[in-house]
């Protein structure tokens, strides 16, 4: 189910710059360089939509894509890696929960982990602040593409497993962004929550 329109609206440091309320939102979140760019240029069918760097914390606002005249895609700054002060990075984290917390048009958070690697304590600790705040979300094991078959099963029951473990049931899905593995089920799992 291919999204035939997508454009760059706007960068927000905070929620009170972020545009208008008038559409549904569905954010991408999770550490630095697990490829949330990558995956909404692959989503959207637009190689340069959402500009990737090798650089872990690139992105350091709310970047908003519009789709279709009819829903934004969201990038939220990665937690983790990024090369900026603790005081830059505790800000982030205060802005990032004010615009979870706030924002009345977002209807699906999607937390990206690399498929290559457990949840992290951080992984772990995000999937229960959303659980435990009532916010839709689900799990996106990106980079799939880097796995074998049997490797990438068993990160996907690993991370089944941790979830269950905290009595968390939300959908997990591999995907990658290089070979475009996932990406339909992503696409129709968005679309399940930005139908009007």
């Amino acid at each position: 189910m291919a999204f035939q329109k997508a454009r760059f609206i706007t960068s927000a440091p905070s929620l009170k710059e972020c545009p208008e309320p008038s559409h549904p939102e569905i954010c991408f979140a999770g550490r630095s360089n697990v490829g949330k760019s990558s995956l909404i240029n692959r989503i959207t069918n637009k190689k340069r939509l959402a500009r990737t760097s090798n650089t872990p914390g690139k992105t350091q606002q709310m970047n908003y894509y519009e789709i279709d005249d009819n829903f934004y895609l969201v990038d939220l700054p990665g937690f983790g890696f990024a090369k900026v002060s603790q005081k830059e990075r505790d800000r982030w984290g205060k802005d990032i929960k004010e615009y979870l917390l706030r924002r009345d048009t977002l209807e699906l958070i999607l937390h990206l982990v690399d498929s290559r690697h457990d949840p992290t304590a951080l992984d772990e600790e995000f999937f229960y602040w959303m659980a435990s705040k009532q916010k839709p979300f689900a799990v996106l094991l990106t980079k799939s593409d880097k796995l074998s078959t049997n490797k990438l099963a068993k990160s996907k029951k690993t991370t089944a497993n941790v979830l269950s473990q905290m009595n968390i049931d939300v959908p997990v899905i591999t995907c990658s962004a290089q070979t475009g593995s996932g990406i339909e089920d992503v696409q129709s799992l968005i679309q399940e929550f930005v139908k009007s």
